[in-house]
């Protein structure tokens, strides 16, 4: 880390749960669970946060989780359900590359969970995958267990390929489309949606329409993570080159014709615009109600985290031995979790802060202030903010003046 603090001196460190709940606030129960199934891939994206950026500790990880572990995990999501009278929790398969676990064993996970869950208790399955291992018997599973799967995807052939290697450099798009034909062939019910990561030498609209070439029912688009440290790619003193992509794809879902897909940073945006909340964790001021459980059974924090500094989403929790009710009485979960209390003063006096949130959490490290700082994105999401305010409000404007 560069001078001017360190993890245990830097916000939220000092956070006081004791007194926050003295104040009158109450955590959010976890309604997610991230399961790191495998914690290796069989690509070599130079942008993973997971094994290019400041947190090595992947390679500290078994790779893959064991099934004690997993009875384990099964035990304390049932658990902590029950104790909060959560009648659904939503578990979502990651890693590295879940499907690296195998077919039987993601099984006997599915399995696991589902019945310690029940008879009360719903589970939501999810998967989260590069796509290239997606065959006939996976899909089968999650046939059986309605998995529902997302695959990333960053466009068409040569944007995907630019960053999303195999391990001996050769591209992957052809792989990940071939298993993209497979599921929505014989099971596009359980397709969920593509995500994408932003690059700024791919063209936008080119990008959008490549995905949209698959029919996803959702995608989403991520801003490469980077922090006031390490800045992300291209992103200058000054100008707002994220904005720009993203507002040209705004421009070209928004105005066609008919609905072709949800955006979820867009449909975000729109709600929080109408004073809804969000249910994303990147953007507006709702509770972060989120647990990772790691291959060994460590819980932490969301993993975008391991972006900012080494040790960034740990915590001294274990599933052997911990409830997730333990994490909520953390400072660093609990920071997620109290809104706009958490921004810093910057944030606070910008118009636009109860829609922005400050921005994924991630993104706002500095050296010395931790995480109470605008988004490394600030201006980006500032523009790309009032740009879909301004086309909201012109068309509710017409709207009022055709029903006059």
């Amino acid at each position: 880390m560069t001078m001017g603090g360190t993890p245990d001196t830097e916000w939220p460190a000092a956070l006081n749960v004791q007194t926050l709940l003295e104040e009158g606030w109450r955590p959010t129960p976890f309604r997610q669970f991230v399961l790191k199934m495998h914690s290796r891939c069989n690509l070599a994206c130079d942008y993973c946060y997971m094994y290019e950026m400041a947190d090595q500790g992947w390679r500290r990880q078994p790779r893959r989780m064991s099934r004690t572990t997993i009875d384990q995990v099964a035990a304390r999501i049932a658990e902590h359900a029950r104790h909060n009278d959560l009648p659904r929790v939503d578990v979502i398969l990651h890693g590295g590359e879940p499907l690296l676990a195998g077919v039987e064993h993601i099984r006997y996970a599915l399995q696991t969970i589902g019945s310690a869950a029940r008879p009360d208790i719903s589970v939501g399955f999810h998967v989260q995958t590069n796509g290239v291992l997606l065959d006939s018997s996976f899909l089968e599973l999650f046939d059986e267990h309605d998995v529902y799967v997302s695959v990333s995807l960053d466009g068409d052939e040569k944007g995907h390929d630019r960053h999303r290697l195999r391990k001996n450099g050769e591209g992957s798009h052809q792989a990940v489309t071939l298993g993209l034909h497979r599921l929505t062939s014989a099971q596009r019910r359980l397709f969920s949606g593509l995500l994408c990561a932003i690059d700024l030498d791919n063209d936008p609209v080119t990008t959008y329409e490549a995905l949209l070439a698959h029919r996803p029912p959702a995608m989403d688009f991520l801003l490469p993570h980077g922090n006031w440290e390490e800045a992300p790619p291209g992103l200058p003193s000054d100008g707002t080159p994220y904005a720009d992509w993203l507002i040209a794809v705004f421009d070209r879902w928004y105005r066609a014709p008919a609905r072709e897909t949800r955006v979820r940073l867009f449909s975000e945006i729109i709600r929080l615009l109408l004073g809804r909340p969000s249910h994303s964790e990147s953007i507006g001021v709702s509770p972060v109600a989120v647990a990772v459980v790691e291959t060994d059974g460590s819980i932490e924090q969301v993993d975008t985290l391991k972006s900012a500094y080494e040790g960034a989403a740990h915590t001294s929790l274990h599933v052997r031995r911990d409830p997730f009710d333990a994490a909520l009485m953390l400072p660093a979960i609990a920071a997620r979790q109290i809104g706009r209390r958490a921004l810093s003063a910057e944030c606070r006096a910008c118009p636009v802060h109860r829609v922005c949130g400050g921005g994924l959490y991630a993104h706002r490290y500095r050296s010395g202030t931790g995480f109470a700082n605008p988004s490394v994105y600030c201006r980006d999401l500032f523009r790309l903010i009032t740009h879909i305010r301004d086309a909201v409000a012109r068309d509710v404007d017409d709207i009022k003046r055709r029903s006059t």
